[in-house]
């Protein structure tokens, strides 16, 4: 028989590690399940995070590190297993988590497996990032300042992220493949105002370039099949993002792949809570998913508590 836990906590970046430590720290009887034995998630990928209080300019993976290794100190137990379904009896019932290698109960579950950013899948993209190559403005926009830089998309999140490009960069090129964007009406009215900023419609990257580091887009016309390259040094890729959340469909209400849960980080299910970048939030940051994994061990032991 399985053993029976206090919590269960499926992932391993910044919302899963904050969760166990703060866990053992409450004495619950504790696994984190993590599909890979390298903590730390999209964190890992990062060269350099520079928003992170008390730590400035430390490199991803040694953040990443970081985390686990303060989780390891306090004791907390991991299991390599890819989560394939769970399994819920109901509020003071049973939470089972069927891995591919095992399965597990416990009384309580925190969803903390993330979200992952969707690729352009074009030559240089893999090789150059974190060296020019970034998913996130609000993240390594500042390492740009005064710098040339590219957002690809057009959307909501691509708008934003030129926008905020454009107060530190000296030129922001919006490239979009269609002719108007997706985005908000009053986002782009901000857009086009900025005069530092230059659209580039009916356009897809075609490749990235560099050694080590970005110095040039490749980029093609769609209608008119016109190819140009043009000189930079950082790409912002904001085509969407993809929540992990395949595993946890009909368990849990969702908006869009996002699991549906407010600040105290609880679901439509009792005794399971969600944290880090796989909840429906508006800000997705190592330090948001580090709160959200306080938020949701102390949502838990209230749970636990009346149940």
């Amino acid at each position: 028989m399985a053993d029976m836990y206090d919590l269960i906590i499926i992932g391993s970046g910044p919302a899963g590690l904050a969760a166990a430590i703060y866990a053992q720290r409450a004495k619950l009887n504790t696994l984190v399940i993590e599909r890979a034995m390298v903590s730390g998630g999209q964190v890992l990928n990062t060269y350099e995070v520079d928003n992170y209080p008390g730590l400035p300019g430390i490199g991803g993976y040694e953040l990443g590190m970081k985390f686990r290794e303060h989780a390891d100190k306090l004791g907390a137990l991991f299991a390599e297993d890819e989560v394939v379904r769970v399994e819920d009896e109901g509020a003071g019932k049973v939470k089972r988590v069927v891995g591919e290698k095992d399965t597990y109960e416990a009384k309580s579950l925190i969803l903390a497996t993330g979200a992952h950013h969707r690729l352009l899948e074009v030559p240089g993209e893999k090789e150059l990032s974190g060296a020019g190559v970034s998913y996130c403005a609000t993240c390594d926009g500042a390492f740009f300042r005064n710098k040339v830089t590219a957002v690809i998309g057009g959307g909501d999140v691509a708008v934003e992220d030129a926008i905020f490009l454009a107060r530190m960069c000296s030129k922001v090129y919006v490239i979009h493949r269609r002719n108007e964007l997706r985005a908000a009406k009053s986002l782009q009215e901000k857009l086009f105002s900025l005069d530092n900023v230059e659209m580039v419609w009916d356009s897809v990257a075609e490749e990235i370039c560099g050694e080590g580091q970005v110095d040039s887009l490749k980029i093609s016309n769609v209608k008119t099949g016109e190819k140009r390259t043009l000189s930079l040094q950082g790409v912002f890729i904001a085509v969407g993002i993809t929540p992990e959340s395949q595993a946890f469909e009909g368990l849990v209400e969702m908006e869009k792949g996002y699991i549906k849960a407010g600040e105290d980080c609880a679901t439509s299910a009792p005794g399971i809570f969600a944290a880090g970048d796989v909840r429906k939030k508006n800000l997705r940051q190592i330090i948001t998913a580090a709160a959200d994994g306080a938020n949701a061990v102390t949502s838990a032991e209230h749970y636990l508590t009346r149940h």
